[in-house]
């Protein structure tokens, strides 16, 4: 099995909004432990270890890439 990065939802903004109503109302600590058990619950739905590899992979890029492009826009309103 191969990491999926194309939508597989046919409504992909109702999971979207699935995810931010299970948020609301949580405290940050509360919020993160539904992040951790959700990601935990789906890994294991995934159950491909390499998949899983790829998928952290992606994120973490994804989330370097994010924080290059908010420094270097703080860096242009200086």
């Amino acid at each position: 099995m191969t990491l999926s990065t194309s939508s597989n939802f046919n409504r992909p903004d109702d999971a979207f909004r699935a995810i931010v109503e299970a948020h609301r109302g949580l405290s940050d600590l509360e919020s993160a432990d539904l992040d951790a058990a959700l990601v935990l619950i789906l890994a294991n739905h995934v159950g491909d270890i390499d998949v899983l590899r790829d998928a952290i992979a992606l994120a973490k890029r994804r989330m370097m890439e994010a924080h290059q492009q908010q420094t270097a826009a703080s860096g242009l309103q200086k």
